[in-house]
């Protein structure tokens, strides 16, 4: 048996960060502050330009995973790399931190591994340029089914739905993971995601998943309302648990007939990039482990203001020293 505590499935992304003044921004016709999925070409172009590199293991649930092996759990990771220099960098550096990354890297796979050049101009903005690659193409025959015995936690990723690939993968592996004893959830990752695929995510909640994250807009994206109240209720009349972050104001968190509300903790942000990702990581730790619903919600409170409090997207501080100066454990 794997026993892992959980098993990721998401977009592997190597995160490639360099500086980058204005000038060469503007030069290499790059939008500043923003995200932009670029096509093939364009990547190896920018990714030869880049002056300096540093790079990290990423992807949303792949920093979510990563953050839940930080607190000592057992993790693992499904995600599809190709058997190129950042593939197997990819694969070596989530095993080096702790989390199983079952899927060697792909001699078949028809495209290079996936990457985000991200490029820190003087003042600190991040301006990213994501090539979706090989990661994107994730199918069920990517996921083993002897991966989720003695499992508990399956967490899927939004992001990796937007083929029929990844849709078939999401649903095979969430009725693995629940014919196993486990539970199976999805983080919304995006409106833009929930627009897209509307049919399919309410489908998902109401049928195959047992918790659900999103913060505001993606619920009330996926329900078609400008009233949260009334989507969240719609989700909750499906799905045996839902949460909803919602920025500076308290998170929603739902099960049953039981609604709790968690304040926010106020941060100066230094880096806002990984704070949904870590509010799962603090909230999925608190729900593998038995604790009540509010004490998941504070968990995931505490792991995300650790996380925007400097740069990159992963913890930087012992996050159970945080949960414990906080009487959490």
């Amino acid at each position: 048996m794997s026993n892992y505590d959980v098993i990721g499935i998401g977009n592997a992304i190597v995160d490639v960060i360099g500086h980058a003044s204005d000038t060469f921004l503007d030069h290499m016709g790059i939008e500043k502050g923003i995200m932009q999925l670029i096509e093939r070409d364009r990547a190896e172009l920018l990714y030869g330009a880049m002056q300096d590199r540093t790079e990290t293991p990423g992807g949303s649930v792949a920093n979510t995973i990563a953050g839940l092996g930080s607190l000592g759990l057992s993790t693992a990771f499904i995600g599809k790399v190709k058997d190129d220099a950042l593939g197997r960098f990819y694969a070596k550096g989530m095993e080096e931190a702790g989390t199983a990354f079952p899927n060697v890297p792909s001699a078949h796979a028809q495209a290079p591994t996936s990457r985000s050049m991200i490029f820190v101009s003087p003042d600190g903005e991040r301006s990213m340029n994501t090539y979706l690659g090989a990661g994107a193409d994730l199918g069920q025959g990517d996921v083993s089914e002897a991966l989720f015995a003695g499992g508990k936690i399956l967490f899927l990723e939004g992001y990796l739905f937007d083929k029929d690939e990844g849709k078939t993968a999401f649903t095979a592996a969430a009725q693995s993971m629940r014919a196993a004893g486990g539970q199976a959830g999805i983080t919304l990752s995006d409106p833009f995601c929930a627009d897209r695929h509307r049919a399919d995510f309410q489908r998902l909640v109401a049928e195959d998943m047992d918790f659900v994250l999103g913060n505001a807009a993606e619920w009330t994206t996926l329900y078609e309302t400008d009233d949260l109240d009334a989507a969240l209720k719609q989700a909750s009349a499906v799905c045996e648990t839902v949460v909803c972050t919602c920025s500076g104001d308290p998170v929603i968190l739902i099960q049953g007939e039981k609604q709790v509300q968690v304040p926010v903790r106020k941060v100066v942000p230094v880096d806002a990039t990984g704070a949904g990702d870590q509010f799962a990581a603090g909230f999925l730790y608190g729900f593998t482990t038995g604790q009540p619903l509010e004490t998941c919600g504070r968990m995931g409170v505490v792991a995300a203001a650790e996380v925007i409090g400097h740069i990159g997207p992963r913890p930087k501080t012992d996050l159970k020293s945080l949960f414990a100066a906080e009487k959490l454990i």
